[in-house]
C-alpha cells in the first residue's frame, strides 16, 4: 500500500509528501481540503476532527490519481473537475479553458454597467467554458443571452454549465472569423457583445506554464505573431452591424495590446472608447460604445 494506513491523517501525508516540492503549505491544505469535500463529503470541520476517518480502497486511489496528475502539471482544477467563477460552480476539463480572475473582473464591469437594466440582449464570443455568458444570464436574469464557439468540444461544456447552473443561453457553434455565422441575427438588435478571444502570442510560448502549455487547449490560447488582434478586428467589424445605437463592445485583451486594440477601435468608428486595468495593474479590459 501507498500509504501507511487507509486514514485520512496518512492520505493527507501522503499528499504533502509527494507534492511539497511543488506547493506551498497553503496550496496543499487547501487543494487536499477540496478535493476531500468533494469525494468524501466532507464539511471543513470534518476534516479537522475525522483525521481517523478511514477510506476506502477506491477513495485511496483517487488522491494516488490526484497526485500523480498534479505532479505532471495538471491544473488542479481539472484534477478537481470544477472551480468556482462569480460565486457560482462550473465545470472543468480539457475542452475549455479554466475560468480565470481577470475574466471575473470583466463580468463585474459589465454587470455594474446593466444592473439596473431589463430585457436586454448580449452575445457572447468565443464563449469556451461558457463562464462569461452563464454568468450574465444569472445576474440579468431578464436577459436573453447568446453564444458561439468553434469547438464542438466546448460547447458541449458550456451546455454542461448552463444545466448546471439553470441559465437559458442560445448555444451556437460557428466560426465568429467567418460572416454566415451572423446570419440568424437581425441588425442592430444587441445591446452589448463581449469576448474572450484567443489573443496569446505563438511566441509567447516559451514565458508560459507547462500546466497551461501542456494541458489546456491550444485553440483556445494562441493566434499567429503576423496577426494579433485577428479577432478583435473581425468582431468589432460585425458588432458595428449588429449592435443597437449606442449598444457596447466588451473585449478580454492580451496586457500589451492595449493601445492597440483602442485604437482599432476608434479607428472603426467606435466612441467612448475605455481601457481598464484589472486588480493586478495589468491592462486587461476594454469596452467601447456604437455610435
Amino acid at each position: 500500500m501507498f500509504v501507511q494506513t487507509n486514514s485520512l491523517s496518512a492520505t493527507r501525508k501522503y499528499f504533502n509528501d509527494r507534492l511539497s516540492e511543488m506547493f506551498s503549505t497553503r496550496e496543499l491544505r487547501s487543494m487536499f481540503n477540496l478535493l476531500a469535500q468533494e469525494r468524501l463529503g466532507l464539511s471543513s470541520s470534518d476534516l479537522i476532527l475525522q483525521n481517523d476517518q478511514l477510506l476506502s480502497e477506491s477513495d485511496l486511489l483517487f488522491f494516488r490519481s490526484a497526485v500523480k496528475k498534479l505532479q505532471s502539471n495538471e491544473p488542479f482544477q481539472y484534477v478537481l473537475g470544477k472551480t468556482e467563477f462569480m460565486d457560482l460552480s462550473f465545470i472543468t476539463d480539457k475542452r475549455a479553458l479554466i475560468p480565470r480572475p481577470e475574466t471575473e473582473e470583466l463580468v463585474r464591469w459589465i454587470l455594474e454597467e446593466h444592473q439596473d437594466k431589463t430585457g436586454l440582449s448580449f452575445l457572447d464570443l468565443c464563449s469556451g467554458s461558457g463562464c462569461i455568458s452563464i454568468s450574465l444570464d444569472h445576474y440579468l436574469p431578464s436577459s436573453k443571452g447568446y453564444a458561439i464557439e468553434y469547438s464542438e468540444q466546448a460547447l458541449a461544456l458550456s451546455k454542461e454549465n448552463s444545466s448546471l447552473n439553470r441559465t437559458n443561453i442560445e448555444w451556437l457553434m460557428g466560426d465568429v472569423l467567418r460572416p454566415n455565422v451572423f446570419e440568424g441575427f437581425s441588425e442592430s438588435s444587441f445591446d452589448f457583445w463581449v469576448s474572450n478571444p484567443p489573443y496569446v502570442l505563438y511566441s509567447d510560448k516559451l514565458s508560459m506554464s507547462k500546466n497551461v502549455l501542456d494541458h489546456e487547449p491550444h485553440m483556445a490560447l494562441f493566434v499567429e505573431d503576423t496577426d494579433p488582434l485577428i479577432f478583435y478586428k473581425e468582431i468589432s467589424v460585425k458588432a458595428l452591424r449588429y449592435l443597437k445605437q449606442g449598444g457596447n463592445l466588451y473585449f478580454e485583451i492580451h496586457e500589451e495590446k492595449g493601445s492597440d486594440v483602442c485604437d482599432l477601435l476608434a479607428r472603426l468608428g467606435f466612441k467612448n472608447v475605455q481601457l481598464k486595468m484589472d486588480l493586478q495593474g495589468k491592462e486587461r479590459m476594454v469596452r467601447a460604445e456604437k455610435p
